[in-house]
């Protein structure tokens, strides 16, 4: 298991019994397991999106772990995860994503800004790209940041028409020309059969107990109610998006 030091969650590479790489992403930090039903929802979102994002597994973390790694940090922050947490397929000589060597198309681009507003992703910008280079194609990665209100929010929000001003620092905003084209693909991609497959798929063990909802079907429900409804009003996210985007040129 290898630690990877960069921003503030600590994932680390391990080996799973697959005999496969992994980046596993852990629930005893940050902002806990809620990051991880963003990772959740938003990478398999954005790959129903037809985004790249690299494959997303379930992975048991034993805490037994702790006891041979030598750097206490990484101790506490195992026996804090012990049990199910997720993690995503290594891209092996994969590289961080530079605006400065590498031009994205309009559709790519405005497929991304589109996402990470649907999703209220705040962690796409010049200084946390989040997207990995490999076999030269731009891959989607660390979703955790997104779907930022869940972490204080009760059934009776409606964080759906919010228009996502965060969009402006998003990095491939100045290349996003297709927007309406893309709103249109979206919104007859994202079915609402599709979204409720994917937050049903949501752990159990992952939704803790909420004093704003009534049990953790009230959570999901609350989760698939954002999705549906945040679509039917894309046009509001689209326009901020764009008006951004036309402030910024």
């Amino acid at each position: 298991m290898t630690p990877l030091r960069e921003g503030g969650s600590l994932p680390a590479i391990v080996e799973a019994d697959d005999e496969g790489l992994y980046v596993l992403k852990f629930r005893g930090a940050g902002q806990g397991s809620k990051a991880l039903v963003a990772e959740l929802l938003g990478g398999e979102i954005a790959r129903m999106a037809g985004l790249l994002v690299p494959e997303i597994v379930f992975m048991e973390l034993p805490v037994d772990l702790a006891r041979t790694e030598p750097d206490a940090e990484i101790q506490a922050l195992i026996r804090a995860s012990g049990g199910l947490n997720l993690a995503l397929d290594y891209l092996p000589g994969s590289i961080t994503f530079d605006p400065l060597t590498y031009e994205p198309d309009v559709a790519l681009a405005s497929a991304v800004v589109w996402f990470d507003s649907y999703v209220c992703n705040v962690d796409r910008t010049a200084r946390n790209v989040n997207m990995l280079m490999w076999h030269r194609r731009l891959w989607l990665i660390d979703h955790g940041a997104a779907l930022y209100f869940q972490h204080a929010w009760t059934r009776d929000d409606d964080h759906a028409a919010s228009p996502f001003k965060l969009i402006r620092d998003h990095v491939l905003l100045k290349w996003a020309g297709a927007l309406d084209e893309v709103d249109e693909r979206m919104r007859a991609v994202l079915t609402d059969e599709k979204l409720a497959a994917i937050v049903e798929s949501i752990p159990g063990e992952w939704l803790p107990e909420d004093r704003g909802f009534s049990g953790k079907d009230a959570q999901r429900e609350a989760y698939l109610k954002y999705f549906t409804r945040r679509l039917r009003s894309s046009a509001v996210f689209v326009e901020e998006a764009k008006r951004a985007r036309a402030a910024n040129l």
